[in-house]
This record gives C-alpha cells, structure tokens and sequence, in this order.
C-alpha cells in the first residue's frame, strides 16, 4: 500500500513538471500569435499579453496584400526544403551504411575524416568565393540548397550508430548467405529498419533548410536574387522594409500613412506565418521522430 502511494506521487510530480515543460514550450507561439492579432497601440501602451484589449487583423491584412510574393516565396522554400531534405539524407545514409560494416577497410579513419569537418571547415570568405567563382551557383536556386547543409557529418554519424546498434548484425550475415550483395542488402534491410533515424535526421534537416535565410543573404542579390528569396529571406526583407518606413525618413502624405503601419504586430504575424507550416506537419512525423531518439538513445 505505501509502495503503491509512492507510486501515484512520484506519477503526479512527473505530470506536473511535464505539464510545466509544455507550457513553457507552447506558451511562446501562442503569445506570438495573440500579439500578432493585437491592436499596434495596445501593445505600445501594455505591451504583450495573452489577454489584449482590442483585436486588429491589420498586421494579417497587410501581409495578405503581399500575397504573390508570399506564396512564390513559400514554393521556393518547400523545394528547396524537399530538394535539400531528400539529397542530405539520400547522401547521409549512403555514407553511414559502409562506415557501419565493421569490415570495411580504414573505417576508422574514414569516419575520423567525417568528424573532422564538424570541427573545422575552410572559413565564409574562402566558402563564398569557391561556391561564386567556381560553382557557379549565385542568384541560382543551388545557392539556397548546397552551401553548408546539402551533407552533416552529425546526421551521418548518427544514422551510422544506428545502423551498427539497432539492426542485428544476424541479418547482414544471413542475407550474404543468401547471396545478397551490400547494395540489395542497403535496399531491402538497412533503409527500412532505419526508417526512424532517417525521418528524424529528415526532419533536423527539414528544419534546417525551412529556417535558412543565410544562403539567401549571401548568394542572392539584385532583382535576380529576389526573385529565388525563400520565405524567411522575404520575410526578413518585409520586416527591414517596415523598419525603414517607420523610421521616420519618408516624408508627405506616404509618410503620414506609414507612421499608422503596425510594425510590432506585423512582426508578429511574420513570424507566426513562418511558423505554421512545421505546426501542421509535425504530428504526421511525431511517432518516428520520437521511435528514432528513443531507440538510438537506449540501444547507443
């Protein structure tokens, strides 16, 4: 009876400091959306709240009068997301698997090879001028899908301890029997037991390419440029703009109807739009997202 006290305790303790974590992580993007629908003049004299005084969809207004450039900008952003996501994990795991087989020759200083390009790397001036002068890739829709995340030495560090401990080394021995070679053994064994690594290191990099707004700000520029902004570099454009306008520099009638421009909210609304996407697909990802950690941190 005393154990089984204890028990529902400690299992309302931990409730509670997860409930705690939840609100803590949740609370944010909602506050960030209540602010983006708050009147501009109430969160200059409160600040934010979760309880505004007065409702304004005009941030939402304004960026819906950005309407085509907002939605090119999403297309570019989800292939380059789709374009990037798909090679970096396609590269990942065709990397991870030999380093895996603890047959294969030099493995130790191949893998060595790969960490040692999380440690250093040639520096932004030196990556800059090989990507422009020898690439080739700038104002081109490569600038935003090669430079820096088309291959992590983590995600294929990662993927390769998941191979080496949670697929039983019984199943490579008994398909080389079979006569199954390492690519059909790759194919038909490795990629679907390692579905969860490889949706979870899709998602890290996912994430990645739909945050970027780097690769924008360095090899798109001019009308050309422009033309390839993703959603984060428009949406950093957006904000600089409304910054300017607000600043006071623009003067006569445009100037009086800027100094009415919401700039916190609109800032707000810029965000939460940037945010909405990863909101709806990540509970279609959430159960091997979770498998994949889970497993790897157990079995690692």
């Amino acid at each position: 009876m005393l154990n089984s006290k204890k028990q529902i305790h400690y299992q309302i303790g931990i409730n509670l400091i997860m409930i705690m974590l939840t609100l803590i992580i949740v609370l944010p993007f909602i506050l960030v959306f209540i602010s983006s629908v708050t009147d501009e003049n109430v969160l200059i004299r409160n600040g934010y709240s979760f309880f505004p005084e007065k409702v304004s969809l005009y941030a939402y207004q304004y960026i819906i009068r950005q309407g085509e450039k907002i939605l090119r900008a999403y297309m570019i952003t989800i292939i380059v997301t789709v374009i990037g996501t798909s090679v970096n994990i396609a590269l990942s795991a065709l990397i991870a698997y030999p380093l895996s087989v603890r047959t294969l020759p030099h493995r130790r200083a191949i893998t060595f090879f790969v960490f040692f390009t999380m440690l250093f790397n040639g520096g932004l001036v030196p990556t800059y001028l090989m990507y422009t002068s020898f690439f080739h890739i700038k104002n081109t829709i490569w600038a935003l899908i090669v430079p820096n995340f088309l291959l992590s030495a983590n995600n294929v560090l990662m993927i390769r301890s998941y191979f080496m401990t949670s697929i039983p080394e019984a199943l490579f021995e008994a398909a080389k029997i079979d006569g199954a070679g390492h690519l059909k053994i790759f194919c038909k064994i490795v990629l679907p037991l390692g579905k969860p690594i490889l949706i979870t290191m899709g998602l890290f990099s996912g994430l990645t390419y739909w945050n970027d707004w780097t690769n924008g700000l360095y090899y798109l520029s001019g009308n050309d440029g422009q033309k390839l902004y993703g959603i984060q570099n428009l949406l950093n454009q957006m904000i600089t703009d409304i910054q300017y306008l607000a600043s006071g520099k623009v003067t006569g009638n445009i100037g009086a109807e800027v100094a009415k421009l919401p700039t916190t909210s609109v800032r707000m609304a810029i965000a939460f739009i940037a945010m909405l996407p990863l909101f709806i697909i990540y509970p279609f990802l959430q159960k091997y997202f979770s498998e994949g950690i889970t497993l790897g941190a157990v079995k690692g």
